[in-house]
């Protein structure tokens, strides 16, 4: 099967399967829990990205059943919902970081995994948008927008169902780190969608790019809080008042 059938026509199947998989990692912290969390801010946060996975499901359906000018029409609402994705993850990560007495190597580390992963999204997203016009390059975009956000999901998954794979992972002040596990399976993926689009359509002009922001991503969480311009930041970033 060529890559561009399964896109304009599987995709949605994909993403209900990306969803399924986001619903299995946060239901004992979260969909469990709906009446019994800490503070508003996951709610903000979990609804703003469960709309953008409905978005991800809605929209390759809406043009599988050729309803082009809704999938445009729906499709504007993004303009307000990945700002509101942003701000919410924001506001989350401080609440979480303000709980910490004095940053450190962690801490470092996890603001780097928050901020770094909203910034390879917004890079993806702003593709998308930007080759909206062209469908087939907006379509590879905005499913690479899904790949920054596989690591919380892959984190909780292995949490709950696979605590085994954290003894083969690399440690960071005696704590393995998780989030390689699904930095791994991101990459893979896109190799894997990159030799597809290669085969099916000689094209190297979405994958391979998407490949490289989320390498730069993935060595930025493992690398920065080594350096002094990023614990400054975060120090900034954690004296700021919202």
């Amino acid at each position: 099967m060529k890559l561009e059938t399964a896109l304009f026509k599987r995709s949605h199947f994909y993403f209900v399967g990306f969803f399924l998989l986001m619903v299995g990692g946060f239901w004992f912290s979260y969909f469990s829990r709906l009446l019994d969390q800490a503070n508003y801010r996951m709610h903000t946060h979990g609804i703003s990205l469960i709309l953008w996975c409905a978005m991800l499901v809605v929209q390759p359906y809406l043009i599988r059943q050729k309803k082009t000018a809704l999938h445009r029409q729906i499709g504007k609402y993004s303009y307000v919902l990945v700002p509101l994705i942003i701000l919410t993850t924001l506001d989350l990560l401080k609440f979480q970081i303000d709980k910490s007495q004095a940053l450190g190597t962690m801490e470092y580390f996890f603001i780097a995994l928050v901020i770094n992963a909203l910034v390879a999204f917004l890079i993806l997203y702003g593709l998308g948008i930007y080759y909206k016009k062209k469908a087939t390059i907006h379509a590879r975009y905005l499913v690479c927008s899904a790949f920054p956000m596989v690591t919380p999901i892959t984190d909780r998954l292995i949490g709950h169902f696979a605590r085994g794979i954290r003894a083969y992972l690399p440690t960071l002040e005696g704590w393995p780190i998780t989030p390689v596990a699904g930095f791994l399976l991101a990459d893979l993926l896109l190799i894997a969608l990159s030799i597809w689009d290669w085969r099916s359509h000689k094209r190297l002009n979405v994958f391979p790019l998407a490949l490289g922001i989320l390498l730069v991503y993935h060595y930025s969480v493992l690398n920065f809080y080594k350096f002094p311009f990023w614990q400054t930041f975060c120090q900034w970033f954690y004296e700021l008042s919202f």
